[in-house]
């Protein structure tokens, strides 16, 4: 029997709200089974109860906790977090800090999640300025966790360990790999590339006491080949690479619609390879990767896609339920703990961070 687990969820977040959380719920359901598994739905109960009985989903899995106060999703970070207490966002993320729920998604404000998460939670280690997000890449040869892709822009040496640490756990906790590769995102494999942060990180994760599969540099074109399970890096170089892939990916699913539809043989030749075109669009949906978690807060958040349908917020459902279940938070600390005995925190200036840039 699967341990129970409860999960909070922001019901009025993101494009949809309701009518996609509650939806989500059913898919998840559908697609793992959902046996142990309860959720608190934070927001309008006005707008929640009739989408969870057009999905037929039973309260006792089910319960609402009213509050008629939303974030925007336009409203800035330092505006949610002084206007934004007894929100829906607010309340659900505070179920987590309680110990009444195991972990929350929302699909709401990004910024105002990750402050008030902060807030709230708290950071799990000193070092830390900011969680860092970590996204699932697919790959040749599955998913790659890369982080941080958005939250911290710049990131010494101790962070990017940091990093490498809690996307390793992720890795294990979510995909159930044994012992996941880290790689070190550079411009080159050779140890004496890179700026200083980087080098820094690269000795000490090699020669550090941390039980890491460490494997060392790697360059950007190994990300898509899936060379490691979790490349590590800033948030500027990691938000810059995974928007510069999305791009690529539209360009090419453009180029590709255009050129099977530019005559009848080439109608014909897409019926043809309909199968083999629609095993792709599988492996490349973005529903199937939605939910990046906020690693680095002590507890567990993901954030989904605010324009993310149902199988999509299902999945990001998926990755909290996971994240609740596993040794995932103890497996972090054990190595944030000797890490301590590495970097000087009292000596550690700040980092330099600025506004999330997802």
């Amino acid at each position: 029997m699967p341990a129970p687990v409860t999960i909070s969820l922001d019901a009025m977040g993101g494009d949809h709200g309701p009518s996609v959380v509650v939806p989500g719920i059913r898919s998840y359901i559908r697609a793992h089974d959902g046996e142990g598994v309860r959720f608190l739905l934070h927001g309008d109960e006005a707008k929640i109860a009739p989408e969870l009985a057009r999905c037929g989903l039973a309260t006792d899995i089910c319960e609402i906790r009213h509050t008629d106060k939303v974030v925007a999703m336009d409203e800035k970070p330092a505006q949610a977090m002084r206007r934004g207490k007894g929100s829906s966002l607010w309340n659900a993320i505070e179920a987590v800090k309680t110990g009444q729920a195991g972990g929350v998604v929302s699909a709401g404000n990004t910024g105002a999640l990750m402050a008030i998460s902060k807030l709230i939670l708290r950071m799990s280690a000193p070092g830390l300025e900011r969680p860092a997000i970590v996204a699932s890449w697919p790959t040749f040869k599955g998913h790659t966790a890369v982080l941080d892709v958005g939250a911290n822009i710049g990131s010494d040496a101790e962070q990017l360990i940091e990093f490498a640490i809690m996307g390793e756990a992720f890795q294990s906790a979510v995909r159930g790999i044994a012992r996941p590769t880290i790689g070190l995102l550079n411009v080159g494999s050779e140890d004496m590339k890179g700026n200083e942060q980087v080098k820094e990180a690269h000795a000490i994760l090699r020669d550090g006491p941390f039980d890491l599969n460490y494997h060392g540099f790697v360059e950007g074109d190994d990300i898509a080949k899936g060379t490691v399970d979790v490349v590590v890096t800033d948030g500027f170089t990691g938000n810059i690479a995974l928007k510069t892939a999305e791009g690529t990916a539209r360009y090419i699913s453009a180029l590709l619609k255009e050129a099977l539809t530019s005559n009848l043989q080439s109608k014909l030749g897409a019926v043809i390879a309909m199968p083999a075109l629609k095993k792709m669009r599988q492996k490349i949906d973005p529903s199937t990767i939605n939910g990046g978690p906020l690693l680095g807060l002590n507890g567990i958040v993901v954030k989904s896609h605010g324009g993310a349908d149902a199988k999509g917020f299902g999945n990001a459902i998926r990755i909290a339920v996971d994240l609740a279940r596993s040794d995932y938070m103890s497996k972090v600390g054990d190595n944030l703990g000797k890490l301590d005995a590495v970097f000087d925190h009292a000596a550690k200036p700040a980092a330099s961070v600025g506004e999330p840039l997802q």
